[in-house]
């Protein structure tokens, strides 16, 4: 479903060059959930970032159901928004919404009429099990309440791909497992394919499958995770 061929990516600072990704392919199927996973500096959020479409200043070439990403900064503004979706280490919920609203938010930009947007949300944040947490600004929520929200942002206008980048780093253990089984589960329940940049052996170890990265290349070393 995702396919990215030969992505090069290479930075200034000052006078050097410095190469993030050399040369990295893979494929990621219909409703897999992926981690990238490496140690800082290796690569992993660069090529979240691309495969996001949130970076468009690359070499190589992505495909999503067989569909070159575009290179007009519209376009992809347009895909961005009708066929991804988003899940950040601090959330990113707009504060003086309720969980509700900022769950409505990606449909109401997407054109849906306002029945329709509280239909979904509402939905989709009773899968999350936030019902009761509608009216809730997320001042009034926990880290965990505020990620499912977040999860339910993202998955709302049905995309094909979500990115995550360290969904998990900011929860305690359980609250982390309990996302990331939500995650798991909805992706799967969704055909939602997730790829998640992470730090987090918790998050990688309930993944399908793991993709690792170490100075911008693919690595079949074994990771070791930090105690």
């Amino acid at each position: 479903m995702l396919v990215f061929n030969q992505i090069e990516k290479t930075y200034r600072l000052g006078n050097q060059q410095v190469r993030a990704l050399a040369g990295v392919s893979g494929e990621i199927a219909k409703g897999e959930m992926v981690a990238l996973c490496g140690p800082s500096g290796s690569g992993k959020s660069t090529l979240l970032n691309i495969l996001g479409l949130l970076d468009q200043a690359y070499l190589g070439q992505v495909t999503l159901n067989g569909t070159p990403y575009p290179t007009d900064a519209i376009q992809a503004a347009k895909l961005r928004r009708t066929q991804l979706g988003f899940v950040f280490q601090r959330f990113n919920l707009v504060p003086v919404m309720t969980a509700l609203e900022n769950v409505c938010y990606p449909l109401m930009l997407n054109g849906y009429s306002t029945k329709e947007q509280q239909k979904r949300a509402t939905e989709i944040l009773a899968k999350v099990g936030l019902s009761d947490y509608l009216d809730h600004k997320p001042d009034n929520l926990s880290g965990g309440q505020q990620q499912r929200v977040a999860i339910a942002r993202a998955l709302v206008h049905k995309p094909q791909l979500v990115v995550a980048d360290e969904p998990t780093a900011s929860l305690d253990s359980h609250t982390a497992n309990v996302v990331i089984e939500l995650m798991k589960t909805l992706g799967h329940e969704m055909g939602t394919t997730f790829v998640v940049a992470t730090h987090d052996q918790r998050m990688a170890s309930q993944c399908d499958r793991t993709i690792n990265l170490i100075d911008g290349e693919l690595s079949s070393e074994e990771l070791r995770w930090a105690s």
